[in-house]
């Protein structure tokens, strides 16, 4: 019989970094899980990305025992990284703060499209440029379903 769930926690944590403080500590403990088990399992399954922003999802049982699944990084944080920009534009709509290539737009949809909701490396694109969009950042070139 399987276990019955009885807790889902999202979380974005820092790879290799997790430790008992908030946000960690305060969100697992209300549960009951054992944090300082989550903490050496997370940072023992990241410890090839340090630095890296990484979405997790915890399922938590009804015995206080824990799984959890590690999600690639948001587009967003992948943008930032591509552009070596701080943050995004305060007024995207005005203010352009960067340009990425389609080609770089692809290789971010390549690797977030486990997490999407994309049947199709060219919906992922255009989930990943409508980011883009958002932050201020342009996205150069002809689209590639234009051509």
């Amino acid at each position: 019989m399987a276990k019955q769930i009885g807790a889902l926690i999202k979380l974005q944590i820092k790879g290799g970094a997790a430790n008992p403080s908030p946000p960690v500590g305060p969100a697992l403990g209300a549960k009951g899980v054992n944090i300082m088990e989550f903490c050496k399992q997370f940072n023992a399954r990241t410890q090839d990305k340090p630095g890296k922003v990484l979405p997790v999802v915890i399922t938590v049982y009804i015995d206080k025992s824990f799984d959890f699944i590690i999600k690639t990084p948001p587009v967003a944080i992948q943008l930032l990284e591509v552009t070596k920009l701080k943050g995004g534009s305060a007024e995207p709509n005005r203010k352009k703060v960067a340009s990425v290539t389609w080609e770089q737009v692809k290789t971010i949809a390549e690797e977030k499209m486990t997490d999407l909701n994309a049947f199709t490396i060219d919906s992922a694109m255009r989930m990943v440029a409508g980011t883009a969009r958002s932050m201020g950042i342009t996205v150069s070139g002809n689209a590639p379903w234009n051509n």
